[in-house]
Parts: C-alpha cells; structure tokens; sequence
C-alpha cells in the first residue's frame, strides 16, 4: 500500500350541458310559430351521423394523445436480465388494476443490446419502456424522457432512493430513470481457505494486500497454485474496472482527469499484486473462474457473480463482506464503495409516456419490489438487492447482499465499468480502453504511472467531449 499521505480518503464530487331555462314573455307577445322544417332523406342523416361520431371518435383519441392518459395504452417494454415468467405477474396484477393498459415485455438479449436499442430509437421504432446501465445517461439522453412531478417528485425520489442513484439517473433537473434493483462490488470470501488459515476478512488494503500474500500458494516451480486475490492484470482480472475505479475514487481522484500523485498511487497499488507481490498473473484462469475453482482466496465482483459461481461449483462455500477501506479522518466517514447497476427509462417520444411512468412507479414500489424479489429468488436463490434505501433493513442481513447494502449509503460510481455490452463505441467500453492500457503499460513496465496517466487523461477527455461531459 503507498503511503498514507498518498491513500487521503477525499470525497469528490445533482360542460357545456347548462340547465335548460324556460323562457319568459313578459309581454305575452304571440310567440309565432315557425314553418314546418323539410325533413332530410335518411340516407344523409344516416351519413351525417357516421361522420358526427367518426369526428367524436378523433376528438377523443387526440385528446388522450395530447394528455397522456395513464389509464389506457398499449406499452413495449424492453427488458435485459428478468425472464417473463419474473415480471409477468406484477405485469398481470398492474393491467388488472388498470384495464385499458396492455405492456408487452421482450426480453432482449445482451449481445449488441446498447446499439440495437439506439437503431430503434432512432427509427421512431423504440420501445416505450427500456433498461440501460446507471452510466449510460449521457448516450441516452435525448430519449430519456423525465420523470413527470405528478408520479413522483424529486424530493421524494431522493429519499426513496439511495443518493449514488439520484446522482447517476438525473440529467439537467431532470431524473431520468429509475431502478427495479441495486448491485455494486463487494468482496468474495472462500470460507474453507480463510477457515484453514485462522483468517479474518480484511477492512483495509493494507490489510488486503498482506492477506493476499499470505494465503497465496506457490509450487516447486515458482508456479501460483492458490491466489490470495485476483488484482494487478486487466486480460483475467474480471471487473478491474470497478476495482481501479474505486481504489481511484477512495483516493480522491477525479475520474474525468485522473492525473496527480493520488491518481498514480491508486493506479501502482493495483499493479502492485502481479508485479512485485506475485500473487496474480496472466497464466491464470479468469478471476471468477478460479475463485469458483477453489483456487483463489479473495475475489471483487458485483453480487449476480454468484449465480456464476453456483453454476461452476454448487459446493463452494463463501461469502461476502464489505469492501476494505482507505484509513478515515473521523470514524462516523461512510464506506465507499462502486455501484453498477440498471434501471429503467421512458422513451421521449413514446405515445404512452404518462401510462409507462405510471406502471415504473407501481413496480418500484415496496410491496411490487418485495414480489419482485420473490420472483427471482424462486428461480436462483436471491434476487436483486432493492434500491430503495427505507427498505435497507430487509436485506442488510443477507449472506450475499447485505455487504451490498451496508455499504450502499456511500457509493459511487462512473464510466469505467465493465460487461454492460455497450459495443465499441459505447462511452463504458472507450473509457476502458485508455485505462486498460494504462494498467498494462505500468503492470508490463513500458511506461511509469505519470506517463500511463497522462496518456490515459487525454483519451478520456476526448471520449467525455463525444457526450457533452465536462471534466472535473
């Protein structure tokens, strides 16, 4: 770990139908009795009433258009993660609450999804509802529309919700999204190997990182046969990107101009575990795979990692614990953490706007999200943790998530991030490019930190400029 006066925990930082009156002659006057009307043949009455109601019918069809009426509409919804058979009921319980609202779900699959989502858009053929990562904001944000007062106002959004969320859906004084679910990294124990070795989870990098020496095992040959953590490489280091982003974020670096001597400290730390450590190297399998394997004490990834590790080996025993910390200036200082989640959006120029937010509002709410969860855990275990900050007590228990939502309260987040398939273009995928290729520059030493650094700083402001992101 470099030196504390390097590692400083600095937070850096949005009727016509009146009564009918009888008339009054005062002056009796005869009242004169007009001339009988010629009547009209039947078949003109006939056709002036069919063009009478065909005009009622257009009224009424651009009045709802014009007003959004939330009790009728027929909405597409475009969802990434949850089988039908998850939402289907919350979807059925809403439509009978609401007969004239028909949702249609489509599960999209993830290959390609961001540039499939932005070709329909473009052609005026978007879904009305879709899911997009917290960090594609700015790639979407003239489909986004914002979430109208009337179904949820910002104050409230900002105590429903946690705080990294309100800062990462919000676009101007707009919010712009809104999540069904919450996940951020968290630290992965291998039960048998901490209990072998009388061990304890670490709280600190320091402690981390003499942990992970420790419990590194190495053959005859020199050969890594037990890992005590998966850190200093980018090729089978899954989720490196979070991890170097919150190891930067905890130092407090600003991402969008990640230069200085916090910047490089976070950066050599990371490198530090391949390159003077040893306890990483390139001729291992993936993280996760060796993690699932038994083979590697302490593994970071965002909470779904599980249903992976489950998948490979049933038998694994292992938890989670919060994610180590940078030594804190007062004790009361929250946890940082990284948080990469999805959520949910309305598109701009969907003809049902009023009705989608309607139904988003239902299914955010706490009994849907209870159903919600029930839903998935019936099909793998757990569901996903709930992003509503009142209902942190439900799950701050939990094996798996409750490291997630202890920490919850104090998370961040930006653009470096990793398996949200938003294609090389994508402003997640260009971001980790530049600073993969610092990693690797330092890890391989071609270049130093400063120089990594700099090299890095200008393609991520170059990306930053594609959408309009100021750095800071």
């Amino acid at each position: 770990m470099p030196p504390s006066n390097i590692y400083q925990n600095t937070n850096v930082q949005n009727p016509i139908g009146a009564p009918v009156v009888p008339q009054v002659n005062p002056a009796n006057v005869p009242i004169q009795t007009p001339p009988p009307k010629k009547k009209l043949p039947k078949p003109i009455i006939i056709i002036g009433a069919i063009l009478l109601l065909a005009g009622l019918a257009l009224t009424a069809i651009n009045f709802v258009g014009k007003t959004g009426d939330k009790s009728s509409g027929n909405i597409t919804w475009w969802g990434l993660w949850e089988s039908q058979s998850v939402v289907e009921p919350l979807i059925s319980a809403y439509e009978s609450a609401h007969p004239g609202v028909n949702i249609t779900y489509v599960e999209q699959s993830k290959e390609d999804y961001r540039e499939r989502l932005s070709n329909a858009l473009a052609k005026g053929e978007g879904p009305d509802i879709f899911t997009f990562h917290n960090t594609w904001v700015p790639m979407f944000k003239s489909n986004l529309d914002a979430l109208p007062s009337s179904v949820m106002t910002a104050a409230d959004y900002s105590k429903n919700f946690y705080q990294v969320i309100t800062s990462d859906l919000s676009y101007g004084n707009s919010i712009v999204g809104i999540p069904i679910g919450y996940d951020a990294l968290t630290l992965y124990i291998n039960q048998d190997i901490f209990d072998k070795a009388g061990k304890t989870p670490p709280t600190t990098w320091d402690d981390l990182r003499k942990l992970a020496k420790e419990l590194t095992i190495k053959d005859d040959k020199g050969l890594i046969i037990q890992s005590g953590i998966a850190l200093g490489r980018t090729e089978n280091v899954d989720h490196w990107q979070e991890i170097l982003a919150l190891l930067m974020i905890q130092n407090g670096v600003s991402l969008g101009s990640p230069v200085g001597e916090n910047a490089e400290g976070a950066l050599t730390f990371f490198t530090l575990f391949s390159t003077v450590d040893g306890v990483w190297d390139t001729t291992l399998p993936t993280s996760t795979q060796a993690f699932a394997a038994g083979k590697l004490a302490m593994y970071m990834a965002p909470s779904w990692r599980t249903f992976n590790i489950r998948e490979k080996n049933p038998n694994l025993k292992f938890k989670t614990v919060p994610i180590p910390q940078l030594p804190k200036d007062t004790p009361d200082e929250a946890d940082i953490t990284y948080a990469t989640y999805w959520a949910q959006g309305v598109w701009s120029k969907s003809p049902n706007k009023a009705a989608a937010w309607d139904f988003l509002n239902y299914l955010t709410s706490t009994s849907s999200l209870q159903k919600l969860y029930q839903n998935e855990a019936a099909i793998r275990g757990f569901g996903e943790a709930y992003p509503r900050a009142d209902m942190a007590a439900l799950l701050k228990d939990h094996p798996l998530l409750g490291s997630i939502i202890i920490q919850a309260p104090g998370a961040r987040s930006w653009y470096l991030v990793s398996r949200t398939f938003d294609g090389p273009t994508g402003i997640n995928t260009q971001i980790s490019n530049y600073f993969g290729d610092a990693v690797n520059a330092v890890a391989t030493g071609k270049k130093s930190a400063t120089e990594a650094l700099a090299t890095a700083a200008q393609g991520v402001a170059q990306v930053l400029a594609q959408y309009g992101i100021s750095v800071r």
